[in-house]
């Protein structure tokens, strides 16, 4: 599985371009992906946007960062190095349209089956079994019933990786996943 998540310049994929990826493969989580690239020509740029992922209008559009095609060419080689590649995060279906958006503007093949796994279903599907509902199931909320802390701000596309990924190890094998989050005891009730 690879736990992935984005930065983007805004909500939808056709008008707005990724600005970060970051991911881990969960089997081999020493295995990590991070780059950061400019907006592509046209792009919009949504100001609420910037003020979650912590990036300027300036810094989106930084000619001296990778371009759209080399950030996407370099993670879709990263992917061939991992063995699972079915695709996972939180609200996954986000970082999924994005990526695959970029892949076809750049005239890439996307290599990714349309299915992932969303950490907030397994979190979800988790409480049901143990007799509980709670509404408005953010990641902050997922990330304190597994015992992390909340994702700082500004995002960084590769910190909601690991965050994600550790989440994902705590409910599914009830076990830590990296070490920087070894200080942070998996909960009992997991």
């Amino acid at each position: 599985m690879i736990v992935v998540d984005v930065e983007t310049t805004g909500l939808n994929p056709d008008r707005h371009a990724i600005v970060s990826i970051g991911a881990v493969e969960l089997a081999n989580p020493q295995n990590i992906f991070y780059a950061e690239c400019r907006a592509w020509e046209g792009a919009e740029v949504d100001e609420n946007a910037l003020r979650v992922n912590g990036f300027s209008a300036e810094q989106v559009r930084d000619a001296s960062k990778k371009t759209l095609d080399q950030a996407m060419r370099e993670f879709l080689s990263w992917t061939d190095s991992c063995g699972n590649t079915m695709l996972a995060g939180h609200n996954t279906s986000f970082d999924r349209d994005f990526l695959s958006a970029s892949a076809k503007r750049c005239g890439l093949v996307w290599p990714f089956a349309h299915r992932t796994i969303d950490l907030h279903t397994v979190c979800y599907t988790k409480l049901l079994q143990d007799g509980q509902v709670m509404d408005g199931l953010s990641l902050n909320k997922i990330l304190a019933l597994v015992g992390l802390p909340r994702e700082p701000d500004p995002h960084n596309a590769l910190t909601g990786a690991k965050m994600e990924a550790e989440a994902l190890s705590r409910l599914i094998f009830k076990r830590p996943l990296l070490k920087e989050f070894e200080g942070f005891a998996v909960p009992a009730h997991l």
